[in-house]
């Protein structure tokens, strides 16, 4: 008797195949994929992505989580989740300085960083790397807006409310979106003086067509 209670608990409590559902609940090592809509960039369209590692960004009144993401085309990407009105995913690509010399006149882009912040900017050239993620046109939304970054995840680690090397990487960060809103820049400027630039695209959750978490 106690031998049939014993196998019939082993089997009971076996731990249950983790589901997932929802965007916000990635965690490193789940796997994205993508629609095949022509809306989306090439990097993008019918790509599976991994999560690489998950960071959260802080800012006064929220925590922001980050995915990063790769695919079989070796580009990282970053992922976060767009939350108003509604819920939208929010791709980041990072993008280098020659990249932006070739999207942008350098003394317009300068004014980014000029106050009051409302800098316009007309894109000059596409390039392959950059094509689908760009826009014509940005107007600045957001200037120096103070927030640090944390390479842990919020969800299941608490962020230090102190200085020191537990309160995180300070920066600041400049927005823009074009006119629907529906692409931005983001321009974050660190502490020690390097300049981050990332093209980013808001994107329906739909987009995200299935989801497998980790093996």
């Amino acid at each position: 008797m106690n031998f049939f209670k014993k196998t019939f608990d082993k089997i009971t409590n076996k731990q249950e195949p983790r589901k997932l559902t929802q965007v916000s609940q990635l965690l490193v090592g789940d796997i994205i994929v993508l629609t095949d809509s022509f809306a989306l960039p090439e990097s993008l369209r019918t790509q599976q992505l991994q999560v690489t590692a998950v960071n959260t960004y802080e800012f006064e009144h929220h925590n922001q989580t980050e995915w990063t993401l790769q695919g079989a085309n070796a580009l990282t990407l970053f992922l976060s989740l767009e939350i108003d009105d509604s819920t939208e995913l929010k791709f980041s690509l990072k993008i280098e300085h020659d990249d932006v010399a070739a999207l942008f006149d350098l003394d317009e882009f300068a004014q980014i960083f000029d106050e009051p912040g409302q800098a316009f900017l007309n894109r000059q050239e596409d390039n392959t790397h950059t094509h689908m993620w760009s826009s014509e046109q940005y107007q600045q939304n957001a200037f120096a807006k103070v927030g640090f970054f944390h390479r842990k995840d919020h969800r299941s680690e608490n962020l230090s409310a102190y200085e020191g090397k537990d309160s995180g990487e300070q920066f600041e960060q400049y927005t823009l979106y074009n006119q629907d809103q529906s692409k931005g820049i983001d321009v974050e400027v660190w502490q020690e003086g390097d300049t981050e630039v990332f093209l980013t695209l808001y994107r329906p959750l739909t987009d995200i067509i299935d989801m497998y978490p980790a093996s």
